[in-house]
């Protein structure tokens, strides 16, 4: 056990940095003197239909998922700084101001920034800030921009919004076929969707195994072994990786071994991680037996793929992700994962960055604990710039919410 971060390190993390080593060296590489190999790069949004891009043979890569690299490897504020001299708000989401200063500074970005992209693909599932920053960057590198909007869901999918989804889908599909030359080929497309069901199934499987008691899993594991289910969903990589993660998982859950030496309290974590503090924070919680066994942010990645006509699919799938869901969904989600879990409550990361997921958390904070009678703690920083969060302050909340568990 290791001492200082008093939980079980998974063998699997050394696989898991090959895997993305892969993936970053083949999106760097996948031009060979300055002429692409048979394919495009998109930078795309996280909440984008991949699947789609796949079938065009187009490799995508993530900025949002960059500006957690950035963050793990204390480039954020340096980067956030660089946008912000260029007159991008210090208001304005830490992933965008940190990847943009990666363009405008690739000297302080890791890897030295991502390569260019071909085009660009943003879907406003997630958030609105996705658009203006996709445009800004539209502009910068002069490439395509194809945007996805998906209405806002107050109650469930009705017909007209899933029909509204699929007609643009089919309008991105002429762009995609415009842009790289090829025909759409609906058996690859169904192929994707196929590999994308396969892989989101697996990390569900491998986050219900939590479910036991203790948890072979803590929060910070949940965090940095989601990598491959944002950057390579549908990819055949990324299904290989979470089978191996899955039998170890699995034999943590049977063997009774638990990520922390000794479980005490069992928590639920709603919003992005707090990447620049994501072990010391979280440390404040497993040196007093707490553990994450869940969470409400990963848990977006471990959607059921909808079945029949892929565009129909498709349009159902990225219209129903979590976060363009009303407030009671998201109460109602998180009460599930309490009460399935057996937790004894949970915390909150209020987000500077990510408003549509934190503005209306209080409201849920009160419904949850009302309904389950739990207590929820609610902890103000920031998913990627250090300079939001407060060390004294966090931790004394924090201790203030364990001691009233015990």
């Amino acid at each position: 056990m290791n001492e200082k971060r008093r939980y079980l390190p998974l063998k699997s993390t050394k696989e898991l940095k090959r895997t993305m080593g892969r993936y970053y060296a083949f999106s760097k590489y996948h031009r060979f003197w300055g002429k692409p190999l048979g394919r495009k790069l998109a930078w795309v949004t996280s909440g984008a239909p991949v699947e789609l891009l796949r079938a065009f043979k187009i490799h995508p890569v993530y900025p949002e998922q960059y500006g957690a690299i950035c963050s793990t490897n204390k480039a954020t504020a340096a980067l956030c700084q660089a946008a912000e001299g260029a007159g991008y708000s210090q208001d304005l989401c830490s992933y965008a101001r940190s990847h943009i200063g990666s363009v405008l500074r690739p000297d302080l970005a890791p890897m030295q920034g991502l390569p260019k992209p071909d085009l660009l693909v943003a879907c406003n599932n997630i958030c609105g800030t996705v658009l203006k920053w996709y445009e800004a960057l539209a502009r910068h590198f002069n490439v395509p921009l194809l945007v996805l909007d998906t209405p806002f869901l107050a109650g469930n999918l009705t017909e007209h919004a899933k029909a509204y989804v699929v007609e643009q889908l089919k309008g991105m599909v002429s762009s995609l076929e415009e842009i790289t030359g090829r025909k759409l080929d609906e058996r690859e497309l169904g192929k994707q969707m196929g590999r994308s069901a396969e892989i989101t199934t697996l990390w569900r499987d491998i986050r219900r195994l939590c479910r036991a008691r203790p948890s072979p899993l803590n929060a910070p594991d949940l965090f940095i072994h989601m990598a491959p289910i944002v950057v390579l969903r549908g990819a055949p990589q990324g299904t290989a990786y979470y089978r191996k993660l899955k039998q170890e998982v699995s034999q943590r859950a049977a063997a009774g071994q638990g990520a922390l030496e000794k479980e005490k309290v069992r928590l639920v974590w709603d919003n992005i991680a707090i990447w620049p503090r994501l072990f010391g924070f979280f440390r404040l919680f497993s040196e007093r037996g707490a553990c994450f066994v869940t969470d409400t942010y990963t848990g977006g990645w471990a959607m059921e793929i909808s079945q029949g006509d892929p565009l129909e699919s498709l349009a159902a799938t990225y219209t129903e992700v979590f976060l363009n869901r009303s407030p009671e969904f998201r109460a109602r989600q998180l009460i599930e994962l309490i009460r399935d879990y057996n937790a004894d409550g949970f915390v909150m990361h209020s987000n500077r960055s990510c408003k549509p997921y934190s503005l209306v958390q209080e409201v849920i904070r009160k419904r949850v604990t009302r309904e389950t009678g739990v207590p929820g703690l609610m902890i103000e920083a920031d998913m990627a710039d250090p300079r939001a969060y407060a060390e004294e302050p966090v931790r004394n909340r924090v201790q203030a919410f364990l001691e009233s568990l015990e």
